[in-house]
């Protein structure tokens, strides 16, 4: 289905917002969504870390973001890490009282490690909340030498102009249809 005109346009100008000089960090493909609605966050790996080729990542998934499953890649094993959540919800008629709040990419050997010159997504869906907002994916990138930790938000607001290593905002837009799609 396609975005409503309208949110068709919002999509378009948060992204060129987000992408204007953010070659350097790691970015949303698609940055801007409507709340209570189902949700594929790929998250763009620009570079490794000062030349070094990227070995893993590790994403912390967002409060509110409820029931993120990895996409599986070629040549990367993938570790999920659940906690017990301070507000349990309800999902086709059971209960969750604990759910994913880290997703680990780990390249299977040196042979399977992203090179610097290139850039990948990782990919994870998930169901975003009923309300509208900002909501930052915080990533640590880790390198044959060295790391990268995209966790910096801004103290207000979602400009991330004077951050050295932002995490990966999401704009959530009101207007989502009630309950959650897949």
């Amino acid at each position: 289905m396609k975005p409503f005109p309208t949110l068709r346009a919002a999509l378009m100008l948060a992204l060129a917002t987000a992408t204007a000089g953010a070659t350097a960090h790691v970015v949303l493909d698609e940055p801007v969504a409507l709340a209570g609605t189902g949700y594929k966050a790929a998250l763009r790996i620009g570079h490794g870390c000062q030349g070094a080729a990227t070995m893993a990542v590790k994403v912390t998934i967002p409060a509110g973001f409820r029931g993120a499953k990895p996409m599986p890649k070629p040549g990367w094993d993938i570790a999920i890490r659940r906690d017990p959540l301070a507000q349990p919800y309800d999902s086709h008629g059971r209960r969750v009282t604990e759910d994913v709040t880290e997703i680990t990419w780990k390249a299977a050997g040196r042979d399977n490690a992203l090179p610097d010159s290139f850039f990948d997504e990782f990919v994870l869906r998930g169901t975003l909340p009923a309300q509208a907002g900002p909501m930052w994916f915080k990533v640590l990138q880790t390198c044959e030498k060295g790391s990268w930790d995209w966790s910096e938000v801004p103290a207000t607001g979602t400009s991330t102009q004077g951050l050295k290593s932002p995490a990966a905002l999401l704009e959530i837009l009101p207007g989502g249809p009630a309950g959650h799609s897949h």
